[in-house]
C-alpha cells in the first residue's frame, strides 16, 4: 500500500534552533510506515498559501501548518476547495485554534495526533472574501494584534503588557452591526466574529463557539469601567466572558460591521488594513482537518 504524503510548512522566522527541534520531532515521532513527508519553508507573507496550493495540486494527502493561527490560516486558504487534509503542529505564540480543537501542544503528542489520522470537517469564515479559521475582530483586539506583530518579543507576558498599557488609552467607538438582517447599534470596546473559541493562551473570547455548527459567534464587549478590565480577563480565562453584563453575544451566518472611520482589523491574530464596511460569512464543513 502506498504511503500518504505530508508536506510540513515551517516559517523560518521561528529561528534555526527551533526549526531543528521541529525537524527532529517529525523525524522521531511521525509514523513513516503510514506517511512519507517533506519539509518546506515559507519565504514571505502568504507563501504558505502558495505552498499548500501546490502541494494539493501535486496530490499530497495533507499539509501540516507548523506554527500558530496565522500559519494555519495561510495553509487552509491554499487547501480550500481541495480534498487535501489540513493538520496543525502548534508552534505559535497563542495557538488559539489548536487549543480550541484540543490538539496537543507538546511535540510528540501533536505528531501522534497526526499519526492517528482522525479526519473531520471544519467550518471556515470569510470577511470581504478573506478567509479565517479561528476569529476576526475590530476595535481593541485589532489594535493589540498590530502592536504585538511589531514587538521584538513574543509570548503571554508581552501580550499581557500590551493589553495593560493600551487598555487605559483606548476609546470605544459607536458601531453598527447587522446579524442575519437584525441591526444592532452599540458603543463597543471590541467586536469579535468567532469560529473558534479563543485568541490563544486559553483566553476564551467566545467560549460557546463551535467550529462545526455552521454559525459565527458575534462577541461585543461594550464600554465598561476600565478598572474592571482585570475581571473581564479572568472571565475570559475561565470561560465565563459571555456572562458579563458588559458582553453581548449573538450568532448568525451573515454579519455586517460598519463604521465610517474603520481602517484596521485582525484575522486569526494578524492585523491588516480594511474597509469601513465588513461582510462576514460562514462556509460550513469547508475544510478537512486532523484532530485528536
Amino acid at each position: 500500500m502506498s504511503k500518504k504524503h505530508l508536506v510540513f510548512v515551517v516559517n523560518p522566522k521561528s529561528g534555526v534552533e527551533r526549526q531543528k527541534v521541529v525537524e527532529h520531532a517529525i523525524e522521531q515521532y511521525l509514523d513513516k510506515e503510514q506517511f512519507s513527508y517533506e519539509i518546506q519553508h515559507t519565504q514571505y507573507a502568504k507563501h504558505g498559501t502558495e505552498l499548500a496550493r501546490e502541494a494539493a495540486k501535486a496530490g499530497a494527502y495533507g499539509v501540516v501548518a507548523v506554527g500558530g493561527d496565522g500559519s494555519a490560516n495561510d495553509i487552509a486558504a491554499g487547501l480550500l476547495g481541495t480534498d487535501t487534509v489540513l493538520a496543525i503542529f502548534p508552534k505559535g505564540s497563542g495557538n488559539g485554534m489548536a487549543r480550541t480543537m484540543e490538539i496537543p501542544l507538546k511535540d510528540r503528542e501533536a505528531i501522534e495526533t497526526i499519526n492517528r489520522n482522525k479526519v473531520v470537517k471544519m467550518d471556515v469564515g470569510f470577511v470581504n472574501g478573506q478567509m479565517f479559521i479561528s476569529n476576526a475582530g475590530v476595535g481593541f483586539d485589532a489594535l493589540i494584534a498590530k502592536k504585538f506583530a511589531k514587538s521584538a518579543r513574543r509570548g503571554l507576558m508581552v501580550y499581557s503588557w500590551l493589553v495593560t498599557k493600551y487598555l487605559w488609552l483606548y476609546n470605544e467607538w459607536d458601531w453598527r452591526i447587522i446579524v442575519d438582517g437584525k441591526e444592532i447599534k452599540t458603543r463597543a470596546f471590541l467586536i469579535n466574529i468567532a469560529n473558534g473559541r479563543q485568541f490563544g493562551y486559553n483566553f476564551q473570547i467566545a467560549p460557546d463557539a463551535d467550529w462545526q455548527d455552521g454559525l459565527l459567534d458575534v462577541i461585543v464587549i461594550k464600554k465598561f469601567p476600565k478598572i474592571l478590565g482585570s475581571s473581564l480577563v479572568i472571565r475570559a480565562m475561565n470561560g465565563t466572558l459571555t456572562k458579563s453584563p458588559f458582553v453581548e453575544h449573538y450568532r448568525g451566518k451573515e454579519i455586517t460591521i460598519v463604521h465610517p472611520d474603520l481602517k484596521l482589523m485582525q484575522t486569526d491574530g494578524d492585523a491588516h488594513p480594511c474597509t469601513n464596511r465588513l461582510e462576514f460569512k460562514i462556509q460550513a464543513a469547508a475544510q478537512k482537518v486532523i484532530v485528536p
